[in-house]
């Protein structure tokens, strides 16, 4: 008999809602900062730590928005994040961090630049629409930290402003604005702090860090005179700087637009850990510090951002998920996707499991589970047999989806899209080989996504 999904309800003690206001705020330049975190606990064991540990722990000298009473209230105030050691603090108790990353323009402006330069360029500022939302999850019990992608696109109800695009929160209100609507749609998940950079730091970021190697699925060639933006990527592995670092992931221009470019951030952020925890970053972290201290909005104080670097360096790779929030293009996925509706059902499901949200989650069986097959080689056969595999052992939902435009895989990939790592790892258990990862860098519309190596090609050639 198929294994249903069963919930239990618990109570969620819901705090008053806040009116949340617009604020004009002088601020420093902001950049884009995606892994601060790793940074920082790699600057702890340099002298240069010494000029951040000189200033009070409990202070937040890189918080750059004055919040008002109510605005705090947003965000969770009740327990202390971290605990002062004779060492270095560390976390205590699971934390949930709102990142954003804000891309403002000048034709965005109120007031105009007093100079035109005949396109819209891109400036320093945090009062426009999030060009990226991430919900980070700290987990000191479960060993893990957890990302969800929240699509710029997302539909979703906001206070005093009816059902909008979820990334105009931050252009109405702000941080508190942002977290109160993404906390709503997250089935009232606590949001304890919040970050905000702007889009271009990534291109200082990187060049911080000496370049980025990723690899590229395919040519990516965009250009928008009326932005300056240039995206001319040739496909394969390649080592970034700053700026084709930042065509990459300003690319949105295919058949999934803002949901494919949600897949690419989660590989450059793979990337960028991978960068980041080399030896030879070590060396380049003046220029990281000068990127971290200048370049970010956030009411983390430093004993905070301190004890969740140095968490974050101690978490093995595996344990960093990264999940999307689930839900459907209103067009059926054709191009120029207006909204991403919101699987309110799956989001339950996700944030129960993930986010520790009040209810209780059996995982789907191998009848149900959604099952997409992806493959490098030139030929199909190596995936019409792991159909057939699969297939003999009950999951019976299982389709070929695509040839990756990506160079072969060593070890094949159990990709848990909808962040189900449970049932991916089951699968792994009964192939015997793979690895899971929880990411949304499958198929969209799969539960489970599994990139073909050639290990697979090595059993079946043993066979």
């Amino acid at each position: 008999m198929p294994v249903q999904r069963t919930y239990r309800k618990r109570r969620v003690v819901r705090r008053p809602t806040r009116p949340v206001r617009r604020k004009k705020v002088k601020v420093k330049r902001g950049n884009l900062l995606w892994l601060w975190l790793g940074f920082t606990a790699v600057a702890m064991s340099s002298a240069a730590a010494g000029a951040m540990l000189a200033v009070s722990l409990a202070s937040t000298p890189l918080l750059q928005t004055e919040l008002t009473p109510d605005e705090k209230s947003v965000f969770n105030q009740e327990e202390t994040i971290s605990s002062n050691t004779m060492q270095l603090p560390e976390l205590t108790r699971p934390v949930n961090i709102l990142f954003l990353g804000i891309k403002v323009l000048t034709s965005d402006l109120d007031k105009p630049p007093e100079v035109d330069l005949g396109y819209h360029a891109l400036v320093n500022s945090l009062e426009g629409l999030s060009d990226t939302m991430l919900l980070l999850r700290f987990d000191p019990e479960g060993e893990k930290v957890k990302v969800l992608s929240m699509p710029r696109d997302t539909k979703t109800r906001i206070e005093k402003h009816g059902n909008i695009k979820l990334n105009a929160a931050n252009y109405f209100g702000g941080p508190a604005l942002t977290a109160k609507a993404v906390s709503d749609l997250l089935d009232d998940v606590a949001i304890d702090r919040y970050i905000r950079v702007n889009v271009q730091g990534v291109e200082k970021l990187v060049d911080a860090l000496g370049g980025v190697t990723v690899y590229i699925p395919k040519d990516m060639k965009y250009t928008d005179h009326s932005q300056h933006l240039y995206i001319n990527l040739k496909k394969g592995r390649q080592h970034l700087d700053g700026n084709k670092a930042m065509q990459f992931l300003r690319f949105r221009y295919d058949k999934y637009g803002d949901i494919g470019r949600v897949q690419r951030q989660q590989m450059l952020m793979r990337a960028l850990v991978e960068q980041a925890l080399k030896p030879s970053t070590i060396a380049r972290i003046p220029q990281i510090l000068s990127v971290i201290q200048s370049h970010i909005d956030t009411n983390l104080s430093i004993e905070e951002l301190v004890a969740l670097g140095g968490f974050a360096t101690k978490t093995k790779r595996a344990n960093v998920q990264m999940l999307m929030l689930p839900g459907r293009f209103s067009n059926d996925g054709k191009k120029q996707a207006s909204y991403w509706l919101p699987n309110h059902r799956r989001i339950q499901q996700m944030v129960a499991q993930h986010f520790g949200q009040g209810y209780g989650y059996s995982n789907a069986n191998a009848t149900s589970l959604r099952i997409a097959i992806q493959y490098t080689t030139d030929s199909s056969e190596v995936a019409k047999a792991m159909l057939r595999n699969l297939n003999r052992g009950g999951y019976n939902n299982v389709r070929i989806d695509q040839k990756l435009s990506r160079e072969p895989l060593r070890t094949t990939r159990i990709i848990a899209q909808q962040g189900d790592d449970e049932s991916a790892g089951t699968i792994r258990n009964y192939l015997g080989f793979g690895e899971v990862r929880v990411e949304s860098t499958g198929a969209f519309s799969s539960d489970i996504t599994i990139q073909l190596g050639q290990d697979w090609l090595q059993k079946l050639d043993s066979q």
